[in-house]
């Protein structure tokens, strides 16, 4: 059967699927392999030209969307009133003093408090601010150390050599100074800061206290506060003031960073403690005021940690001097 109709020139029926197959394969020209490849090899190098496409569609012409309504006065003076009034409504609030803002603002300079720099009224203490001495008569010359805690009222004075090991009441010692002046209680080693390094010694002056002078004081004076001084308690011999003329400024060795108080880190608190502190002659701080504070357990914490800091000592002509400082902590939040 040379095709798929019958030979009374009908179809073949579906049924017949093999005669559809053999009619299929028979319109399929046999050609080799590498003619097919050259050919398409060809094509592809060298593609034939085709006639050009013969566009029989023509563009229709419509109505535009914006003739379907047509223009409606309605419809401006809606448009119009509306953005006039978005206008009028970011005027005013622009302009009116809103109660959110202010409250926030009040919140943030208590969570954040302005940190630059204070000015402040610098205390000059004079060459004659008081000073202190004392011992107990040693043949030995008061050993050096550190100074006791200066209270407004002395009970105690400062003893480097304990005569008496078992008083009836036992009190911290303390020097007398017109402002309380921090040291560090975990201090005990008591003496003369003017002194030269030597044996342990009460010193060779009277009334108790530590050095060659009198009245239960700590130094070369004579009084019960510290220093080269007579009268009145408070530190004696001169205090510069940094920023003088000729005066090197006292420098920061080790300074260690102060830890976060409990309250303070859940308060999220941030800010900077001022701290007005005297850098004597061995370099070390001794804290007269808090200028700044920021409360919350920050400024103890700044006291602390300053306290702890060692310094190159202030200079003035080649000699060591005592300088007054300001000294910055500042507290951040990682």
């Amino acid at each position: 059967m040379p095709n798929s109709e019958n030979t009374g020139g009908g179809a073949m029926p579906p049924e017949n699927a093999g005669a559809h197959l053999g009619r299929l394969m028979a319109e399929i020209p046999d050609v080799p392999w590498y003619r097919s490849l050259y050919g398409n090899l060809r094509d592809l190098i060298c593609p034939p030209e085709l006639p050009p496409l013969e566009v029989t569609s023509r563009p229709v012409e419509v109505k535009g969307i914006w003739g379907l309504y047509g223009r409606q006065k309605k419809s401006f003076v809606l448009s119009a009133g509306f953005q006039t009034a978005l206008v009028a409504v970011v005027a005013l609030a622009g302009l009116s003093e809103s109660r959110v803002p202010r409250e926030v603002g009040n919140l943030i300079r208590r969570v954040y408090p302005d940190t630059a720099p204070v000015e402040v009224v610098r205390i000059r203490p004079s060459a004659k601010a008081g000073g202190g001495g004392g011992g107990d008569r040693s043949t030995l010359p008061a050993g050096q150390g550190s100074l006791a805690p200066a209270r407004l009222r002395q009970y105690v004075p400062p003893v480097e050599v304990y005569n008496n090991l078992n008083p009836r009441i036992a009190m911290d010692p303390a020097i007398a100074a017109a402002e309380p002046v921090y040291v560090d209680p975990s201090i005990k080693n008591y003496g003369d800061p003017w002194a030269r390094t030597g044996p342990r010694s009460n010193g060779s002056g009277n009334g108790g206290g530590i050095g060659e002078g009198c009245c239960g004081g700590q130094g070369p004076g004579n009084g019960n506060g510290a220093g080269p001084g007579d009268g009145e308690a408070g530190f004696g011999g001169p205090v510069f003031v940094a920023g003088r003329s000729g005066l090197i400024n006292p420098v920061a060795l080790y300074k260690p960073e102060p830890d976060y108080s409990d309250d303070a880190r859940k308060a999220k608190l941030q800010g900077t403690v001022v701290l007005e502190v005297v850098v004597d002659r061995s370099g070390r701080p001794q804290i007269r005021k808090v200028l700044q504070p920021l409360g919350m357990g920050l400024d103890e914490q700044a006291i602390k940690t300053v306290s702890t800091w060692r310094f190159k000592a202030g200079s003035l002509d080649g000699k060591p001097v005592p300088v007054l400082v300001h000294v910055y902590v500042s507290f951040r939040l990682l």
